[in-house]
């Protein structure tokens, strides 16, 4: 077993609380990803909601979890379940989801693993935890009820990537919605995030005091910028995250540009396969399923020549932090008339980010110049800051619990909105408890 990442030790109070309800950030309280929150009462009932760690560079790692019999992880993105073989061969922790979020956990725990050894990054748990984490998977269905001791629990849609879910806790003295990631636009894979009526909700802010541009004007962007690549006799690569995104622009360019020739790369194709097992988790399974016809899967070196040659290459990684997007990029750079198109966020350190500064990035060790011209565009599939202040209002919430923010920036806009429409706002920090309702109080 390896020791747990270091940095970050439990913070958490042995003592339950003396009444009322505590929340506990072991992270993603006052940052973005890297989630993990311990919910608990007087009488000992406790739950973990996801946990996961933040992939920069070197990553960032949520404090050591307490003991714990039962975790929900809302979805299948690393910063919210990257951390869950730890909790499984520590504490045998029971994991709780939608059938579609546990079976893509096995692809992104291995690539985590994966990508661990490659930039040599330490890792709380090895290759053997994840078979402990795959056996210990509980699976619930949208919108059915199961109890937890005194709390009623369920999951519902949360938009965000399909399988995503939100959690609802109904307490003898309290109704609590937990949202992870969520939209309340829908995509062409999901459908938005519909709200609960409840007396708290643990809000998601990444976009805070930001909103996003017009979806359909966004695509009609993207899909003209193509066009132009296209026309001129060039290839346009389209780095893409694998889990929802990938799908969500594949699908796109069906509709849109279905005259084009487009490849499709990478983890992505793993991922789309196991959504279509799941239609309960999509808006439209028809529409995935036909996309996917259409696109040609790479699955070889001679396709992967053959695409070089097509009009667009949709492939991981979304960051161009790995993956076949390099290995294509390296071919393509030579010629001027490509053009790559970022459709996600480029965090600090990465690929994707020293492109979009500095024109170069490293490929397999060595710094590279890429002369190509970059575009980049908005296809985020979290709530922008209109989405959540409506989605608060809406839960008709006196209190409001804003996490998964950046604090300096996203979350003052956000509270002050949000104050404005007569919620009681806390602004978490890791590691300090904080209770809800008359308990409310800095102190444990």
């Amino acid at each position: 077993m390896v020791l747990y990442a270091p940095g970050r030790t439990s913070s958490y109070p042995e003592n339950p609380p003396k009444k009322g309800l505590r929340y506990h950030y072991l992270g993603g309280g006052d940052e973005v990803g890297n989630v993990g929150i311990m919910l608990e009462d007087a009488k000992s009932t406790r739950l973990l909601l996801d946990y996961g760690l933040a992939p920069t560079n070197p990553p960032r790692y949520p404090s050591e979890a307490p003991m714990v019999k039962d975790a929900i992880i809302t979805h299948s993105h690393i910063d919210h379940l990257g951390m869950a073989p730890w909790l499984c061969a520590n504490h045998r922790t029971k994991l709780h989801g939608t059938a579609l979020t546990a079976e893509i956990s096995n692809l992104m725990w291995h690539d985590c693993y994966k990508v661990s050894s490659i930039e040599k990054y330490p890792l709380a748990w090895d290759k053997r935890d994840i078979d402990t984490a795959l056996e210990s998977w509980q699976i619930h269905d949208y919108n059915k009820k199961w109890q937890h001791e005194d709390w009623q629990l369920s999951l519902h849609k949360a938009g965000h990537i399909p399988g995503a879910a939100m959690l609802e806790i109904e307490t003898p003295n309290r109704k609590v919605l937990m949202t992870g990631d969520f939209d309340t636009r829908d995509s062409p894979l999901t459908s938005g995030a519909k709200p609960r009526k409840v007396d708290t909700v643990f809000l998601e802010g990444t976009y805070g005091g930001r909103d996003h541009p017009d979806m359909q004007q966004e695509i009609l962007r993207f899909m003209d910028r193509i066009q132009q690549v296209v026309d001129r006799g060039g290839t346009a690569l389209i780095p893409a995250f694998a889990n929802g995104r990938t799908q969500d622009i594949v699908m796109n360019l069906h509709k849109y540009l279905p005259h084009l020739d487009v490849h499709v790369d990478g983890m992505g194709k793993r991922i789309a396969k196991l959504q279509m097992q799941h239609p309960e988790s999509l808006k439209d399974p028809a529409a995935l399923e036909s996309s996917w016809r259409w696109s040609r899967q790479v699955s070889s070196k001679s396709d992967k020549k053959k695409a070089l040659d097509s009009d667009v290459i949709v492939t991981t990684s979304g960051m161009l932090e790995g993956g076949p997007a390099l290995w294509y990029l390296n071919r393509l750079r030579h010629d001027n008339k490509n053009a790559i198109l970022q459709t996600g966020y480029q965090a600090s350190n990465t690929g994707g980010r020293m492109l979009q500064d500095k024109g170069q990035l490293r490929i397999f060790g060595k710094m590279t110049e890429i002369p190509l011209e970059l575009d980049q565009f908005t296809f985020s599939t979290h709530a922008g800051h209109k989405e959540i202040v409506e989605f608060a209002k809406a839960c008709e919430a006196e209190e409001v619990v804003v996490y998964h923010t950046d604090p300096n920036h996203a979350r003052p806009p956000l509270v002050e909105a949000l104050e404005a429409n007569g919620h009681i706002v806390h602004t978490p920090v890791n590691g300090v408890s904080e209770f809800l309702g008359e308990e409310y109080s800095r102190s444990n």
